[in-house]
This record gives C-alpha cells, sequence and structure tokens, in this order.
C-alpha cells in the first residue's frame, strides 16, 4: 500500500487567450465525485505519469511539460504544445488512445511535442494537512490558433469554459463556484495581468520557487500562509474559509 504521506508528482496548465477585456483561462469543473477537489474549478492537469518520464527520458521537469500536455488533451480535448496542430480527427483519435492508457509517446504519431511553449509558472508542495499531497508543477501558454472549444471528458471533468480570473473569483466570492487555496491564489495573481505577454514577463521576473503553506495567528486568527515574495497580491486567508483537499 502506498504512503497516504508521499508526494506525488503532478503538472498542471495553465492556458491563457487575450480577450477584448481581459485575458481569459481556459478552466474545468472536477468531476463532484472525484476524491480530490470534487466539484472545485481548477487548471486541467493531474499526476505525471511513468509514460510521461519515460518520453523525458527521466528529466524531471521536460516529464512536467509533458504530463501537461497529455492532461490538457485528456480532460478537455485541446492540444497545447504539439506541432503540426492536431486536426479535430486527429485530436479525437489522440485523446481516446490516451484514455485507453497509452502514452502520449504512443500517440503522437507525425506530431512532435513542443514543451518550450510551456513557461513555468509555479510550483506548490502543501503540507502535511491535507488528505492528498500533489507535488505539482503550473506552467503557462499561449491558446494556438484555431484550437476546439474545450470539451469534458464526463469522467474527472464535468465542465470546462473559457473564463477571466476575476470572474472566476467573482463566482466564488457569491457561492457559485469552489476553489481550492492554490487554485485561488492563482488567480488572484493572474487577475493583476493584462495580457500573455504581460504574464510571460511576470513569470520570468519570479523565479519558480516551491511553495508550502503553513498556518499563522494573525490578527487573532489562524491563517494560511505563503511567501510574500513570489508575486501573489494576496499571501494570506483565514483558516476557516480555505477550501482544502
Amino acid at each position: 500500500m502506498s504512503d497516504p504521506t508521499e508526494l506525488i508528482p503532478a503538472a498542471t496548465l495553465i492556458v491563457m487567450r487575450d480577450g477584448s477585456a481581459a485575458p481569459e483561462l481556459l478552466i474545468v469543473q472536477r468531476a463532484a465525485k472525484m476524491a480530490f477537489a470534487g466539484g472545485a474549478l481548477v487548471f486541467p492537469g493531474g499526476r505525471i505519469d511513468p509514460g510521461d518520464v519515460a518520453l523525458a527520458e527521466g528529466d524531471a521537469v521536460l516529464a512536467a511539460r509533458i504530463a501537461a500536455i497529455r492532461e490538457t488533451i485528456e480532460e478537455v480535448g485541446v492540444a497545447v504544445g504539439l506541432e503540426p496542430m492536431p486536426d479535430a480527427a486527429a485530436l479525437a483519435i489522440m485523446r481516446a488512445r490516451l484514455h485507453a492508457g497509452e502514452p502520449l509517446g504512443s500517440v503522437l504519431g507525425t506530431h512532435r511535442i513542443t514543451p518550450e511553449r510551456l513557461i513555468p509558472f509555479a510550483r506548490w508542495r502543501p503540507e502535511r494537512l491535507v488528505a492528498r499531497l500533489f507535488d505539482t508543477h503550473f506552467f503557462l501558454a499561449a491558446a494556438p490558433p484555431g484550437i476546439p472549444e474545450p470539451m469534458e471528458d464526463g469522467t474527472e471533468t464535468q465542465r470546462s469554459f473559457w473564463a477571466s480570473a476575476a470572474q472566476v473569483l467573482a463566482d466564488a466570492d457569491a457561492g457559485r463556484a469552489q476553489l481550492i487555496f492554490p487554485t485561488r491564489r492563482m488567480l488572484e495573481r493572474l487577475a493583476i495581468l493584462p495580457s500573455f505577454a504581460t504574464a510571460v514577463a511576470h513569470a520570468t521576473a519570479y523565479p519558480v520557487r516551491s511553495i508550502t503553506p503553513w498556518v499563522e495567528r494573525r490578527d487573532g486568527t489562524d491563517q494560511l500562509c505563503i511567501p510574500d515574495d513570489l508575486g501573489y497580491p494576496v499571501t494570506a486567508e483565514p483558516l476557516d474559509r480555505v477550501l482544502r483537499q
């Protein structure tokens, strides 16, 4: 039996497209039955599989990029970081084969991965107070032109859509959506960035450092805190308001 406190390597992809008012992000809603973050709004992502590590020839960061690419195809049918871009028919076949358990390296065919299009943005490693411990790499990528509308897979994800960071935060504040602590902090950071180019510059200005939140007593209340030098406009939240899974 696996150790429940063991860190699970994972990767997440923040897909962004510039909009007329604010950049839009590709958001998915986790299926309510999922043990981790069931029903919450998140970015596409998941565990780094052995096939991702094999394709990366042991390069841990490359394996994370590959996992982010694969998970986005699986969860929402959107291919980011592949060249040439697969057409709708090829993408459907690729997605079906991935769902059947084949590794990305086996389904690429004439396509190749372009991991350099995924910009390192963050890395979160939770404290030991949550049920599942994911060591998650977050990457930022521009939505390629002409990609299809996202389509949830009906198993891990029950909804997929484009929205600005500010809109997702507003929905959560109004009780229309659930956000776990890392996703909320990430959205607050993204909400201050007016374009993808600005987001890339912002990511470059704050080199990735692993974030492990901690509990601290502030102003008479227990707060879940993160470092204040990594570009996040909000670095603490009252513990009784935090959604953690």
